[in-house]
This record gives structure tokens, sequence and C-alpha cells, in this order.
């Protein structure tokens, strides 16, 4: 098997001093799957952004196909058979597939005006050529995410892409997308097409991979065949310590329910009912799990519970007191924190610095400011707390928190959250999109609440969270809760899939059911 990328003694030196990459070297052989996996910051996305041309190597070789290659822009790299799919897809959302897919590159008509009829032709031949099923004539802001990303490989494949990369391709999927994009990455090597996954979800890794290369600290560690890898071997090579993937003890004690709904009806602006007669309640000391696919009412719950949206009836009870028509402010102020799952949509103002995140939710307090001024040097002393406590890599607290990586703006989001010191916690989504070692630190920090006595909604699309972490888990499905397992210990992802996929559900939502 021919090598078709060879990167050799790489160096990249940030103007800062910042070391992204650390004499590295790595083969990527021609047809295969080669996943390189390592935390956020390990230096995976930048040294793919050296081999697309987004930045330059301080030293080091790359070839292509066996000729020195050293692109300047990505339109080098794209030439030369080169294409790359970003994590955050770059897609004009105004525009339909089509458009997008030839954008830069458009047929024109008489060499002058742009050639729609033919734009679309090109699209739907490129589709179907790499069984890529889209709608070329819709719009892409109609699309779901999963199609979205199908746009954006067909776009590098229409430009002749050999070789694609693929920086994190499932942080914002669904399972069932999820699974999607892997037929049509196993579709694209049986054509000849080499891919290169970036990612730090391992499962996925094992589950798609033919090679593995691991960094760390900008470092490779190693490169070995998939077959020759455990999750835990690759997840301890990526950390440098055993990670523990079992699930969490069973908390020692359960106090009275902090957080109550009752008989919960929500319908969303298109009309159609998006939760129908939900009730549960969450004691202190406990973590309530919530299993289902995305889509089946859970981040309408979610907001509800935080006071984003509206209800049509029923009750949401904190302690006592009924929140279901307070204000998000005035909520916090009852003691629930929310930690979304979107971070830079309801998590953080992406322009502020990180220290303004940090005390958004808190700079009335005498601590902080008085009437006239904040305390800025106080809220300093706060941050640099929490970025220690809590793990965070980050410069300065006055940089602009758009300027961490995705993991850490998320420890940013649970670090003010848990650091509030509510009685509820309403996590969604809590580790979406950090690596490995920041999932095994969330989920300390989430057990750690628990056991001070918090009650712990969690929401999540990835089942093994819900299951390491669950004290019990109610299943949903179309807005409804089909089933309660009271003792999530007992329970495997297998029991829950056919609630899931709404193949079974209980007679009575109220009961319980056993694994």
């Amino acid at each position: 098997m021919e090598t078709i990328l060879s990167i050799q003694n790489l160096w990249k030196i940030y103007p800062n001093g910042t070391v992204a990459n650390q004499d590295v070297s790595v083969d990527i052989k021609e047809g295969t799957i080669h996943a390189i996996v390592g935390e956020n910051g390990a230096g995976k996305t930048t040294l793919m952004k050296v081999v697309f041309g987004i930045t330059q190597a301080k030293s080091g070789n790359i070839s292509l196909r066996g000729t020195p290659f050293a692109p300047s822009q990505p339109s080098e790299a794209i030439d030369a058979g080169i294409g790359m799919v970003h994590q955050h897809l770059m897609l004009a959302p105004e525009l339909t597939v089509a458009e997008n897919i030839v954008l830069g590159v458009e047929p024109k008509r008489g060499g002058v005006f742009f050639d729609f009829d033919t734009a679309v032709q090109t699209a739907q031949e490129t589709s179907e050529k790499y069984q890529l099923a889209v709608p070329v004539d819709k719009l892409i802001s109609e699309l779901p995410i999963g199609t979205r990303q199908r746009v954006e490989i067909l776009k590098a494949l229409y430009r002749n892409a050999e070789l694609l990369i693929l920086d994190e391709p499932t942080a914002v999927l669904t399972p069932q997308e999820t699974e999607i994009l892997f037929q049509t990455l196993d579709q694209l090597k049986e054509q000849g097409k080499t891919i290169v996954f970036i990612s730090h979800k391992l499962k996925e890794v094992k589950r798609i991979a033919d090679t593995v290369t691991i960094m760390r600290a900008a470092k490779v560690i190693d490169t070995k065949p998939a077959s020759e890898l455990s999750i835990e071997g690759i997840a301890e090579l990526m950390v440098g310590h055993k990670i523990d993937l079992s699930r969490v003890a069973a908390p020692e004690h359960i106090g009275p329910a902090k957080l109550s709904v009752r008989n919960l009806n929500m319908t969303r602006d298109d009309g159609v009912e998006a939760v129908r007669k939900v009730s549960f309640e969450v004691a202190g000391g406990e973590i309530l799990g919530v299993a289902g696919v995305e889509g089946n009412g859970q981040t309408e719950l979610v907001r509800a519970l935080v006071g984003l949206l509206p209800v049509d009836s029923g009750e949401i009870l904190v302690g006592s007191t009924d929140i279901a028509r307070l204000s998000p402010k005035e909520i916090r102020q009852l003691g629930v924190s929310h930690i979304p799952e979107d971070r830079m949509e309801d998590g953080v103002a992406p322009l502020m610095s990180i220290q303004e995140n940090i005390i958004v939710d808190r700079y009335e307090k005498p601590d902080f400011s008085t009437w006239f001024r904040i305390f800025w040097k106080n809220v300093l002393a706060h941050t640099v707390g929490l970025i220690r406590d809590y793990r965070i890599h980050a410069g300065s607290p006055k940089h602009e928190i758009s300027s961490l990586s995705g993991g850490n703006i998320q420890k940013c989001v649970v670090a003010r959250e848990l650091s509030a010191d509510p009685d509820v916690v309403v996590a969604s989504q809590p580790t979406r999109g950090v690596d490995i070692g920041s999932w095994e630190h969330l989920h300390s920090l989430i057990v750690e609440a628990r056991n001070r006595g918090r009650a712990v909604f969690l929401v999540s699309a990835d089942l093994d969270e819900v299951l390491k972490l669950s004290t019990r888990i109610i299943v949903m499905f179309e807005g409804e809760i089909v089933a309660r397992f009271e003792d999530a210990s007992t329970v495997t992802a297998q029991d829950l899939g056919p609630y899931m996929l709404g193949i079974k559900r209980q007679e009575e939502s109220s009961a319980t059911v056993s694994a």
C-alpha cells in the first residue's frame, strides 16, 4: 500500500511561542481511513491545517505522492487533490446546496454569467457519483446538520479531492447521522479515497479507522493499526495515565426532591407537540439521566426548565416554587444552573473575555462590584482560581473566550455554572465536543455536585455518558417519557435502544421498568 502523504520532523511554533507541533512524523497510506486522536490542544488540527495550507510549518518536510509539498494557501492544497471539512462547517446558509458545491468554481454561461442550471446538474451528478444523497435545490439553512456535512464532503469531492481531511466530523451529529457518515466514508474508501479522521471519540475511531496516530502535547506518541489498540489503550496514550471508563458508584445518600415536573406540555412554533404529559422528580444527591435520540423533546424540555421557552400547561417546581412562568434570571436566583447544549449560542458571549463570561451571573455581588464600578482585581483572582480548579487551558483571563478551544470554552461554562453553588443543575450535552481527558474531568465535577447534595438533570446524546453517570434513567420519544429505569446500574444500551427508537414503550409513562 503506497504512502499518499508523508510528514517528517514537522515543527509548528506560533508567534507567541506556543509549540503546536513538535518534531511530528506520520505516514498516511493511500485508500485507508487514518485517525488522528488527541486531547484538545494536542496539535492534531494544527497539523492538518499545515497540510491544507491554512498555516505554515517552521521546519520539517511534507511530501504528497513522493513529491515535496508545502502549500502556502488552501487553494494550492485543493489543486493538489486535498479537501478539508472543518469542524465548524464553511457553508453559505442563504445559498442552495448546488450553489455551495460549485462556489468559487462556478460554471459560467458565455464565460460571464453564473449558469444555475448547469450548477444544479453538476451537483446532482456529483451526488450520484459518490452515492451521497442531498437535495441540490434546497437552501443550506433548511437542512439538518448531517446533510450539511454531506454537502461539505461533496464540495471537496467536486474539486477532485483524493485525500479528504475531516476535523471532528461527528461533534454535532446524532448517532444516526454518525452512522450514515461512516457508511459514506466506507464507500469513499472503497472508491480509493484516503480519509484523515481527526477525533477524540474513541469508540468511533475503533469503528471506522484502519490506522490510528495518537498525539499528546504537540508530539506523536504512537501510530498503530486500529486492530492492535483498545479504547482504554488509546485513552491512556492520549492523556498519559489510565482513564476510568467504568460507571460511577451509586450515591450514598439521596435527599428529598429538589426539582419536580408535573404533567408538562409544550408546543413548538410549527404547532407540533414538543413535550407531552411529562412528569418526573430529581432528588438532591442523584443524577436523573435522559436517554433518547436528539429531537424528541429534550431540547424544549431543558429550555423550559431554565425559563428560555414557555410551557402550555403543567408545573415545574424548584422546592415548592413553581418556576414555569418565571424569567431565566429569576430561576437562577432560585438556585438553578444551566449547562446548555450549544455553548456558543447559549453558554457564552464569544466576543467578551474569559473573566467577563465567568462573572456574567454574579457581577452584581458585593465581592465584584458596587453600583458604579466593577472590582476587576477580584474578578481576575476569582477567574484565575476557577481556571486552576477546572483545569482550563487558557492564556490571560482577559483574552476573548472565543480564542479558546471548544473543550476549554465548555470547561468555562461548567466552571461558572457549578461554582454558582446551585441546588439544581440542568446539564444538556455537558461534554459535547470535548476530549477524553476533559470528558473524565467534567464527569468527576458533575458527580462531585451530586455528592454535595445537588439535584442533577442530565440530558445527553452520548449513551455511554448517560449510563456512566445516572442514578436513574428516563427515555424520551416524540416528546413523551416512554420508559423509566429506577436503577441505572443494571441498564445497558441494548435495554434503552428499543425505547429510544419507539419500538417499545411501557403502558403507563408513570410506571417503572426494570432492566
